[in-house]
């Protein structure tokens, strides 16, 4: 059971069990009703941060967002634009379903329409980080050196532990598809990707090239390491990965990334810091090849997967195993890449990159 081997989350130095809540099965326009009722009554209203333009009419302003999320602020039966326009004395004009364009607010006031557009705000925000991620920023680490390795790993796990419990060939990772992630995105646009490839340029140009040195990362992957905290009950095996000169110059760049892209929205912060890993086994692979770990909770439509997963006694492939060698690798390149999307190779599929050299 999932009671038992719950998410381990580190805090100021300490680390917490996350005890799991099994949701049920909901689509966000039925919930948008309640949520705005609760929500409405502590949202703050900034005085000048957005552009209120004045007209003949009144007041303007323009909202740009994912035409995705529109749905949202519609509401059902288009009831949370009616309490919005009600509550804050504005007209809200919403592209219809399928159409591209801005959300405008107009009023008589400049408060209610920045009223308006702030509780415009925080709905596409929180309905935002309801999405399933789309993307992830990540390097590759399928060179044909740590791929052969990777299968000689996976063969001589199944010739001395397959008859530990759990253990069989369906929970290895696709040695293609081994990559190092750096960060969860969500993007619900072909601007936002856009946005994204720019902010990622912007990195490059600011502190990436510094701690490259304008050359790729030499990095050995080598020993192996569980995810939670019972040897007997694991969920994912993971590869370690660090610098071959011993410096903390990866850890340090890839921690930098996940600030900058934390600090403009585009990752939401769950974590400080980077954990440098590479998947090799994971429990979620025995019934789905596909799936992608622990990201793999939503649906495109916005429904809860309850995922029961069967553990596997990983002792002795921990203890057999401790220090595998899986190989050296140049990381030269950060990927934008897309989830359940492959390439012609079988590797996830590439939006943008930034190369070092």
């Amino acid at each position: 059971m999932e009671v038992l081997r719950p998410q381990l989350i580190k805090i100021g130095g300490r680390i917490y069990r996350k005890n799991p809540i099994q949701e049920q099965t909901y689509q966000h326009e039925e919930e948008d009703e309640d949520f705005y009722q609760g929500f409405m009554e502590c949202a703050e209203e900034p005085c000048d941060a957005y552009e209120v333009v004045q007209t003949q009419q009144g007041f303007r302003c323009t909202v740009k967002a994912p035409t995705l999320l529109y749905k949202h602020i519609v509401g059902k039966r288009g009831d949370t634009r009616k309490k919005l326009e009600v509550e804050t004395k504005t007209s809200i004009s919403i592209p219809k379903p399928g159409q591209e364009g801005e959300i405008v607010i107009t009023g008589q006031h400049r408060s209610g329409v920045i009223s308006a557009r702030t509780r415009i705000d925080v709905l596409l925000l929180t309905f935002r980080r309801k999405q399933p991620f789309t993307h992830f920023l990540a390097f590759f680490l399928n060179e044909v050196e740590v791929q052969e390795r990777f299968l000689k790993f996976q063969e001589e796990v199944l010739e001395k532990c397959s008859m530990d419990h759990g253990v069989d060939s369906t929970i290895f990772q696709n040695p293609k598809k081994l990559h190092l992630t750096i960060g969860m995105l969500v993007l619900l646009s072909e601007q936002e990707i856009q946005q994204t490839c720019e902010m990622l340029q912007q990195c490059k140009e600011e502190f990436i090239d510094k701690i490259s040195g304008g050359k790729p990362l030499e990095v050995e992957m080598a020993g192996i390491e569980y995810m939670n905290d019972d040897p007997g009950m694991v969920d994912v095996l993971y590869a370690k990965v660090h610098m071959k000169d011993g410096s903390n110059r990866l850890q340090e760049l890839v921690d930098r990334v996940l600030e900058r892209f934390q600090a403009s929205g585009l990752i939401v912060k769950e974590w400080n810091s980077v954990k440098l890993h590479a998947t090799v086994m994971n429990t979620l692979f025995r019934k789905d090849p596909n799936a992608e770990g622990r990201y793999n909770l939503y649906t495109a439509d916005g429904k809860y997967i309850f995922k029961e997963r069967e553990s596997f006694d990983g002792r002795n492939i921990l203890k057999l195993f401790e220090n595998f060698y899986f190989g050296t690798l140049k990381l030269n390149s950060i990927h934008i890449s897309q989830r359940f999307t492959v390439d012609s190779f079988g590797n996830y599929a590439s939006c943008g990159q930034v190369d070092f050299s």
